[in-house]
């Protein structure tokens, strides 16, 4: 039984399974759209939901508040800018993932995650 357990390990220690989650961040946040393996899109998209969730309601303690998830203050501006905004009138669900086939190297499945309204 697994009950009460939330999130995925990802074979990963914690303190490397927080970076990795801030790094794919990041990244999502820079480009819009990422390929990663299936269940590392899966977990970020709880993540990064919550930072926009968050990052819509613009104010400084939001700001803050994100700045402690996302240490990267280019992406952090980003997203207050330019992809809070266009998910104003959105009540959740900002981000799609798609399976995109196997990886060459080890048959992981790989999956593209970007926003919704993308404005790429």
């Amino acid at each position: 039984m697994r009950h009460g357990f939330k999130g995925r390990r990802l074979n990963r220690p914690a303190d490397e399974r927080k970076a990795l989650l801030r790094n794919l961040m990041g990244a999502l946040v820079r480009h819009e759209k990422i390929t990663t393996t299936e269940a590392r899109a899966k977990e970020l998209r709880r993540h990064i939901e919550r930072l926009i969730t968050t990052a819509r309601r613009g104010d400084v303690h939001s700001r803050r508040l994100v700045r402690a998830k996302l240490p990267d203050p280019p992406a952090v501006d980003r997203l207050f800018h330019e992809i809070a905004p266009r998910f104003a009138d959105r009540p959740g669900g900002y981000t799609r993932i798609t399976r995109v086939g196997l990886r060459k190297g080890d048959g992981a499945q790989l999956a593209q995650i970007e926003f919704v309204e993308s404005g790429a």
